[in-house]
């Protein structure tokens, strides 16, 4: 009788989701554009750029090795995987509210009745009497019948937010990619500026030696003399200011992948890095499976919707069992054998009748947290979209940009070895040349920084696109 009942239970508590009706999640219905803004027209079987993964985006070894360590080794992807594990404890623990908990027991109980207690009454004379129970259970404790589904709903809602948990991770290690691969551009650019700032300065000292030489022979005069110790310690103040900049960025390098700060080998510098072809963004569409916040979105909102049902079931009455099972003997050595079988069941229904409004109240908050999240999903879908676009203006405008600054410089420098050879001929004045020379730093430094924009563009594209995570 026992097994039956506690088989028929198991039963109920399977099927019984079909008494109440209850319709299944359904993704929201999202606009989505045909194109993306600045994205041009493509056919629906191109690849995109997110889908590649992303050592096949930054070809650069060192960056390839940073990268490599950061996923081991960054904090917030170790924060990420720790809430992993508690999501998928929770999950557990809202999942065993689902089946029966046993519990095993035995004690053994002995009590000894005095002879002036009991011997008048049971004839026992001058002697006393002991008396031994044994027993050994096995206890079902308060298991409810989950007739109206809430504790499936609740074991719905656990693991929609694991998975929203695993998403997050994985968009934690889009962000953690691109970071790492910004400041390891920006560190190839400071390289750059340290460098054109050592070779102006070189060549700057060089003609202020040549001005100074002038000065001596009486062609030049003290104005070009301090003009040109003007240019040389203008350069001389940018490479401290310089060398600050790219210690710390390795020291950030160094926290990105969880090390202690220190130097950071480089690989290729920014005019060596491998161009990527142009690689369109792909279907928009696409963007919904592929950015893990807005899946991660998707699953907070599914786990909403399953508290709102849980919360309605409440209404419901509750219908719950508690029983045991064992072996009961006055006797020790016939504890396992003879008639010494015992069993009680208990069940129990409990019908909510007046709760000064906490059931109502209870779906009301689930259902304006439902609200919230299908309001963050719609939000996180609309600034995917926008984010995308404005990596693809960036990303396509750039390129222009420095198209410019390269022709600007070639020119300024062939202006500055005029001016010079001018001015060495005496047929032009030093300033010509002073400019020149000007002009021609802060151009060169321009154009470092747009070669490095035009990387950050790329990872910003690559970002928004979703990649990175695979």
């Amino acid at each position: 009788m026992w097994k039956q009942l506690i088989a028929a239970a198991c039963l109920l508590s399977v099927l019984a989701g079909s008494i109440v009706g209850q319709k299944q999640y359904q993704r929201q219905g999202i606009q989505t554009p045909d194109t993306f803004r600045a994205g041009e027209p493509f056919g629906r079987d191109q690849a995109s750029i997110g889908d590649l993964k992303w050592f096949e985006v930054f070809k650069d070894e060192e960056l390839q090795k940073l990268v490599r360590t950061a996923m081991i080794q960054n904090y917030d992807l170790r924060q990420a995987a720790a809430r992993i594990n508690s999501a998928r404890a929770n999950l557990g623990l809202a999942r065993s509210d689902q089946f029966p908990q046993f519990e095993g027991s035995s004690n053994v109980t002995s009590t000894r009745f005095a002879r002036d207690a009991l011997g008048s009454v049971a004839g026992l004379g001058q002697r006393g009497f002991t008396f031994t129970i044994g027993e050994v259970l096995l206890n079902l404790l308060s298991f409810e019948l989950d007739i109206w589904g809430r504790l499936r709903q609740r074991t719905k809602a656990a693991r929609a937010e694991l998975r929203a948990s695993e998403e997050d991770r994985r968009a934690a290690m889009t962000t953690v990619v691109g970071d790492v691969a910004t400041a390891y551009f920006s560190l190839l650019e400071l390289d750059g500026e340290l460098e054109i700032a050592r070779r102006t300065l070189s060549t700057r000292e060089e003609s202020l030696r040549l001005i100074r030489t002038r000065e001596q022979g009486g062609i030049a005069t003290m104005l070009d003399v301090r003009q040109g110790e003007q240019l040389v310690y203008q350069a001389t103040e940018t490479i401290p200011a310089t060398e600050e900049s790219i210690e710390q960025t390795e020291n950030l390098i160094s926290l990105l992948i969880g090390k202690n700060p220190g130097p950071i080998r480089r690989g290729r510098s920014l005019t060596e890095q491998e161009e990527l072809p142009d690689v369109p963004p792909g279907l928009p569409s696409s963007l919904l499976e592929r950015r893990p916040d807005i899946r991660s979105a998707e699953q907070i909102l599914i786990s909403r919707d399953a508290l709102i049902k849980a919360a309605r079931a409440a209404y419901f009455p509750a219908i719950s069992l508690t029983g045991l099972l064992g072996l009961q003997s006055d006797q020790l050595s016939n504890l396992f054998t003879g008639n010494s079988k015992t069993w009680s069941y208990e069940p129990q229904l409990i019908q909510p009748i007046f709760t000064g409004g906490r059931l109502k109240s209870n779906v009301k908050s689930a259902r304006a947290d439902q609200e919230l999240a299908l309001a963050v999903y719609q939000q996180t879908i609309q600034t995917a979209f926008r984010e995308v676009s404005d990596a693809l203006i960036a990303y396509r405008k750039v390129k222009e940009v420095r198209t410019q600054e390269e022709l600007l410089v070639t020119t300024l420098k062939d202006r500055s070895r005029l001016a010079y050879l001018r001015y060495d001929g005496g047929v032009d004045t030093l300033l010509n040349a002073l400019d020149a020379d000007r002009d021609l730093f802060t151009a060169e430094l321009n154009l470092n920084q747009t070669r490095r924009n035009e990387l950050l563009s790329l990872v910003l594209l690559y970002k928004a696109l979703g990649g990175g995570w695979q």
